[in-house]
């Protein structure tokens, strides 16, 4: 055999290998969406995301007893735990590719599955709109509290139905858009590593004087992370505005013209086109660790929010998961095609 044809044949090979790569990422994305919106987050089954939780906790004080500037040793700590979940993702999964390739493919579904949260998303919102009709404010101030990062012992029940549809618009990115992104780019070891650095920004990101050295490039890496998926979503919710109630114009021009008024790079654009796709006004002062910060409005034109709209921003949340679902496997099997 000539040289030449050993090339082709193995040229061939790859792009084989490639196509069947993206074909198998859809149908692992396709379960593991579809497990999400069955099971939702079962509290009796272990989690990742609160191993992350354990870990950040945990190695939190070794890093900050390091001999070095606050920021530098935040920035190994963020960096270690990101490169150590990737890595033993990639062991997992090569382990169980040993094993069979239908446990790897199962593996790889469970561990996608973990990395969103559609279902559970909309159920926390949800008990929250269910307490709220039930006039329990004491109750609706508990649940909202498991989703939301501000004071809620004062909010009345226009603050926490706001904060409520906020934190469906702002969760769309965190826990849909962006971890089926990053699986249809590099796998379930992907997804996992993005749902690290949310968990590191959610835990040390923030701007108070614990955190703001320590915490600082673990908040740039999420930043960067959701740059993109934040972007992403504003025509996805818009086109899902559009099929509920017509409102996919006035959806989008909201979210380009007030989502970058969000003091977060990304949250503003989801949460701004949630207001335009609804019709109310979100954003504005809260209160953090009692201290006030003041945000903008987003939505300055349209009206107070009630209860009812949370569950108006489940069915938008919903669809618009659907929709971004769709696409990304569209886009994978079209991709395999070509490359075949």
């Amino acid at each position: 055999m000539e040289r030449s044809d050993i090339i082709i044949q193995c040229s061939t090979l790859d792009v084989n290998f490639f196509h069947m790569e993206l074909s198998t990422t859809g149908y692992i994305i396709a379960a593991a969406f579809i497990l999400d919106l069955v099971l939702g987050d079962p509290r009796i089954l272990p989690h990742p995301i609160r191993w992350f939780g354990r870990a950040i906790t945990g190695g939190e004080p070794f890093f900050r007893n390091l001999h070095l500037r606050l920021s530098i040793s935040g920035a190994v700590f963020a960096l270690s735990l990101i490169a150590g979940t990737w890595t033993l993702s990639f062991i997992l999964i090569k382990t169980a590719q040993y094993l069979h390739p239908l446990v790897k493919a199962g593996v790889e579904i469970l561990i996608i599955y973990y990395c969103i949260s559609i279902r559970s998303l909309e159920s926390s919102a949800m008990a929250v709109f269910k307490a709220l009709t039930k006039n329990r404010l004491d109750d609706a101030r508990i649940k909202v509290s498991l989703i939301v990062g501000r004071d809620v012992d004062s909010l009345n029940p226009e603050e926490i139905s706001r904060a409520t549809v906020e934190t469906v618009g702002e969760n769309l990115v965190d826990g849909v858009i962006s971890p089926l992104l990053y699986a249809a780019i590099g796998g379930a070891p992907l997804a996992m590593v993005y749902k690290m650095i949310n968990t590191l920004d959610s835990m040390i990101g923030y701007k108070n004087n614990k955190y703001r050295d320590f915490g600082k490039v673990a908040a740039r890496i999420d930043d960067i992370a959701n740059f993109i998926p934040a972007r992403f979503s504003i025509p996805v919710i818009s086109l899902a505005a559009q099929i509920i109630d017509g409102k996919g114009a006035r959806t989008f021009q909201t979210a380009l013209t007030e989502g970058a008024n969000h003091p977060s790079p990304n949250a503003g654009y989801s949460e701004a086109a949630f207001a335009g796709a609804l019709g109310v006004r979100l954003g504005g002062p809260n209160y953090y660790h009692g201290r006030l910060v003041s945000k903008p409005y987003l939505g300055i034109p349209f009206n107070p929010i009630n209860r009812n709209y949370i569950k108006k921003a489940c069915d938008l949340m919903m669809l618009s998961a659907l929709i971004w679902f769709c696409v990304l496997v569209i886009t994978l099997y079209v991709t395999s095609i070509l490359v075949s």
